[in-house]
């Protein structure tokens, strides 16, 4: 997937989907193509990022069993856990969220640029006469190259400065987060270590949108792997000496190696001086460079001016969206010793169906991104069509496998040790409730990546997370007493659902039509449909989505209770959760199909097809 040094980035190297950039020696028109998300490359890259993503997720759950059988679910473990909200903020702001919707646009229009420049090339054996009429690209700076050095090290110096701040601040933080807590100095010493994610998830996660953005989905897949195996080897050695503190020096240890598993490729993929320069001064004239740049922002300051206004809304949104766990800590933390354990560890399984369910969006999330900055929104709309379609199919075929074998999946993943079985029932038990908002958290994460994509400012996600978080609070405060943490768990399903329902209602938009205008390449005018009454850049229509969401929403309550009424006939945890992995899927297909849901025989067909090609 990675290309020779120095030209993943530059003209001439190509990309990942086979598709290969032109240099600024062979700059004619019709060599240049802007790449394009073919079929082949979107499911290569998919399957590769899936293959990667389940490997984290199962070094994942080795780390939490680990952490469950050598401390268990008592006070110790949750003050580990209110210094690991560090990390999980700064995973969401740095890496997730807030870093990759800023970043992955603006890289996008960074290389639409250079794209567009590279169209108006012209040979130098065409030079004309009089030099007058050109002008030498090596005077302006390559536009990546100028968007990396005027972020990466002002993003360096803040969180450094951050991090620091964070490790000093350690004892004010643990009373905000979790004021009942009993293990306040072992809290706060983990926080000191873990409070040096700020710094190193903040540089994976730039590394991680850098990639994406050129196309290079590998290493940024494998940075959970790299951080679990971090943390897992860190407190099996020190887990004796340091106690539980062992697991936050392998969160800071996890952290470095996330930054070290992509830096090759970034330095492979980055250009390390103006791409023009090095194939030699090509002449630009400067009617085709005003015709190629059409479109594409005018300067190579541009992206980064794109990125700097759509900053703030989106980190609210991230806040917003990561404040959910804090509102579960705090009012956990008042509960027994071990309330906030046993929400982690069921958070943490029943996440996983959602993980995988937004892989495919964060592989077509830079292919949307530069359809939109390429002036194409129709093919970025029937992306993200599909994408949503795809998401919530994923995620409702594992909610219903964590809502019919959560006691099973537990058992078999934790109860060992100092894990009880009254803590493994405890856990399923909350498991199920959070299964009840994994169609909303899914839809979330696929939702608001195109609200994004364009690389303008938009409140209207964090308004409607604002309203979720706020739904989320109330209903917690309310419940948390009489129902401990099932009420907890369940006012984070509901305030997470009325995210997703709002943002799907913005996706009821009415085509319009814009003016015509001149193609990009000169050749007619283009009349492109202008969409109304939505915050989407890329509207695709709730009449579409909708009805589909409740035909697999039928086929999930179906699975749900068909592998619920099979788990007690086979006996034990470990052949009554094999045999659920067959009946949840059986019955889930078989419904949806029924149902009328259009992808299920898509991904039959391929399926086939795919099976009699490999024979």
């Amino acid at each position: 997937m990675t290309a020779p040094r120095g030209t993943a980035a530059a003209p001439g190297g190509p990309d990942a989907s086979g598709v290969p950039e032109v240099s600024a020696s062979d700059a004619s028109a019709s060599a240049v193509e802007p790449p394009r998300e073919r079929g082949g490359f979107i499911a290569r890259a998919a399957a590769v990022t899936a293959a990667l993503t389940a490997a984290g997720a199962l070094a994942g759950l080795v780390r939490d069993q680990t952490l469950a059988h050598l401390f268990g679910a008592g006070a110790a473990t949750d003050a580990f856990l209110v210094s690991w909200t560090l990390p999980e903020v700064a995973a969401t702001l740095l890496i997730e969220d807030a870093m990759a919707l800023v970043l992955v646009p603006a890289f996008s229009l960074a290389l639409s640029r250079r794209a567009a420049t590279a169209v108006s090339a012209t040979p130098a054996t065409e030079r004309p006469a009089g030099p007058a009429a050109y002008e030498d690209p090596s005077a302006a700076p390559d536009p990546v190259r100028a968007l990396l050095a005027a972020t990466l090290p002002r993003l360096l110096l803040v969180l450094g400065c951050l991090a620091a701040l964070l490790a000093a601040g350690a004892p004010l933080l643990v009373d905000l987060l979790a004021p009942g807590l009993p293990e306040r100095v072992t809290a706060v010493d983990c926080t000191r270590l873990t409070a040096l994610t700020v710094l190193t998830f903040g540089t994976a996660g730039y590394f991680s949108a850098a990639l994406r953005a050129h196309r290079r989905f590998v290493p940024p897949a494998a940075i959970y792997t790299a951080y679990n195996v971090g943390i897992v080897a860190t407190v099996c050695v020190l887990h004796t000496a340091w106690g539980v503190r062992a697991a936050a020096a392998g969160v800071a240890l996890g952290g470095a190696l996330m930054v070290l598993v992509q830096l090759p490729a970034f330095l492979r993929a980055l250009p390390v001086r103006n791409a023009s320069a090095r194939a030699g001064a090509t002449p630009f004239s400067s009617s085709a460079r005003a015709e190629g740049e059409k479109n594409v922002p005018a300067h190579p300051a541009d992206a980064l001016s794109a990125a700097g206004a759509v900053v703030v809304p989106v980190v609210l949104f991230a806040l917003t969206r990561q404040a959910q766990v804090l509102v579960e800590r705090f009012l956990a933390s008042s509960l027994p010793a071990g309330a906030i354990s046993h929400l982690n560890y069921a958070q943490k399984v029943a996440q996983i169906p959602m993980v995988l369910s937004l892989m495919l969006c964060t592989v077509t999330f830079p292919v949307v991104a530069r359809a939109l900055a390429d002036g194409e929104p129709e093919r970025a709309r029937s992306r993200v069509r599909r994408d949503l379609t795809l998401a919530a199919l994923v995620v409702l075929l594992g909610a219903a496998y964590v809502v019919a074998y959560a006691p099973q999946i537990v058992e078999l993943l934790f109860q060992r040790g100092a894990f009880t079985a009254a803590d493994t029932a405890a856990t399923a038990s909350v498991m199920r409730v959070y299964a009840l908002g994994l169609l909303g958290h899914s839809l979330v994460g696929a939702l608001v990546r195109p609200y994004f994509s364009a690389g303008r400012p938009t409140w209207y996600p964090a308004g409607a997370m604002a309203a979720g978080l706020l739904v989320t609070v109330v209903a917690g405060v309310l419940t948390a007493g009489p129902w401990g943490v099932y009420g907890i768990a369940a006012a984070n399903a509901a305030g997470i659902t009325l995210t997703a329902g709002l943002l799907l209602r913005a996706l009821d938009a009415t085509p319009d039509h814009a003016p015509a205008r001149a193609s990009r390449d000169g050749h007619g005018p283009v009349r492109r449909a202008r969409y109304t009454r939505s915050p989407l850049p890329v509207p695709v229509g709730l009449g579409t989505v909708l009805p589909t969401l409740a035909r697999l929403l039928l086929a999930a309550a179906v699975a749900a209770t068909a592998g619920w009424a099979v788990a007690p006939l086979c006996g034990a945890a470990l052949p009554s959760a094999a045999a659920g992995a067959l009946v949840v899927p059986a019955v889930f297909g078989v419904t949806a199909f029924a149902a009328g849901v259009p992808e299920v025989p898509q991904l039959l067909s391929t399926a086939t097809r795919r099976f009699r090609h490999d024979r």
